[in-house]
């Protein structure tokens, strides 16, 4: 594994940050921004502003509008890059470099920061298949015979993985009636709070990726919100699994946090009963300490802990490749709903209401069992830093909008 770069305590840099950010100099999160009246570029967020790297590092695999030339080059180059900013911002004689560079965040647009190549979703917290065994199959032992032995995931789509701020769209489709499905908008529209780890260097067609390896191959990681229509996924999902009750949106955040800003949030995962196959064994502890925070219409109602959950990302990137599939630069690969043990640790509404039985209420007096219309979901996590305090992720939010008109025969109808 790679060793981090960080500041010294005894040379806290020279850019006055605000109080209690989680965008200090341990951190130093990369993302894709268009200044007013510029063209995209990849920035690093300090504080509340962000770095142009094109320009305060004269680089021009930074100037285009996505990390995937970046990411591609590869571990070496990534803690390169993360020591020159380092220096930049904590020797005061590039003050005349770093200063012209810099732009406030809130003037800037925030864009998709890296092109998916390809999107799988896991299912790696055991609370939340626990949860959702006894919500749809109350007679059957909640855990599937397989879950605990390997990762299970599906394959989603990567052309409508969308930023953060993105509408999202309600989505129509076949639900289940009696005797004949049904068609029309989604009813049941849920959220999934998850975390995603963004792969930087490809692997070779052929070539199983062990769980010794992820740190060469991840280059950071996102927050997800995995929206769910699930009275679409309830009809669909049997033989083969989730297809249109998911794949309308994925909204992820706009900032990546390195793997190597996250050196002190590294835990031991759970224990795993009966041990997994010697391919997803590891020798590293790759569970991370994260907070996160769902909020509905500003109003916090659970805090998932990401510390808990079963299967890691090193293991989920083993199982991923096992069977030769190989890995490309933006390959986007989200954890599964994260949820924990207490019922405000739940980690999507279909949990959090179960099943619409038990509502949630809102401070303006409204319940909520799935999302309306005008509703927004915002996400948001912090982890250890580095330094000693706690380091963010930024937030991932988007807006529920009124669903569209669907083509008939004749056209839309």
């Amino acid at each position: 594994m790679s060793t981090p770069a960080r500041a010294p305590d005894s040379q806290p840099g020279w850019l006055p940050l605000p109080e209690n950010t989680g965008f200090g100099l341990d951190n130093l999160p990369y993302g894709v921004f268009a200044p007013p009246g510029g063209r995209p570029r990849v920035g690093v967020a300090v504080g509340d502003q962000v770095l142009d790297l094109s320009a305060a590092l004269a680089d021009p695999v930074f100037a285009g509008p996505s990390l995937n030339p970046f990411m591609a080059q590869g571990p070496a180059r990534w803690r390169q890059v993360r020591a020159d900013v380092l220096d930049l911002l904590t020797d005061p004689t590039h003050r005349p470099v770093v200063l012209p560079a810099l732009c406030p965040v809130d003037a800037v647009d925030l864009l998709l920061p890296f092109e998916v190549a390809d999107y799988v979703d896991f299912y790696a917290s055991r609370e939340h298949a626990t949860n959702l065994g006894r919500i749809l199959r109350p007679t059957t032992e909640p855990l599937l015979p397989n879950w605990t032995h390997l990762p299970v995931g599906y394959h989603g789509r990567a052309g409508t993985v969308v930023v953060s701020g993105t509408p999202v769209v309600r989505p129509c489709g076949q639900r289940r009636g009696d005797p004949v499905p049904t068609f029309g908008p989604s009813v049941r529209l849920d959220i999934e709070a998850e975390v995603g780890f963004v792969v930087g260097t490809p692997s070779r067609l052929g070539d199983p990726v062990p769980t010794s390896a992820f740190a060469d191959h991840v280059f950071g990681l996102v927050l997800v919100n995995d929206w769910s229509a699930r009275d679409i996924q309830s009809w669909e999902y049997q033989p083969l699994g989730p297809h249109l009750g998911k794949s309308f949106a994925t909204s992820v955040s706009p900032w990546v946090v390195p793997l190597d800003a996250l050196a002190a949030a590294r835990v031991a995962p759970p224990d795993q009963h009966p041990e997994p196959l010697p391919y997803l064994r590891c020798d590293q502890p790759w569970g991370l300490d994260l907070t996160l925070t769902i909020a509905l219409n500003g109003h916090p109602v659970s805090r998932p802990p990401f510390a808990g959950m079963y299967w890691t990302g090193a293991q989920q990137l083993a199982h991923l490749t096992v069977n030769g599939a190989s890995l490309r630069t933006g390959d986007l690969l989200a954890s599964g709903t994260v949820s924990g043990p207490d019922r405000d640790q739940r980690g999507s509404l279909i949990e959090l209401t179960w099943n619409g039985t038990e509502p949630l209420r809102l401070p303006d007096g409204s319940t909520r069992d799935f999302l309306r219309d005008g509703d927004t979901v915002t996400i948001t996590a912090t982890a250890p830093g580095t330094g000693g305090g706690r380091i963010g992720f930024g937030a991932v939010t988007g807006t529920v909008r009124p669903a569209r008109p669907t083509p008939g025969p004749g056209g839309v109808g």
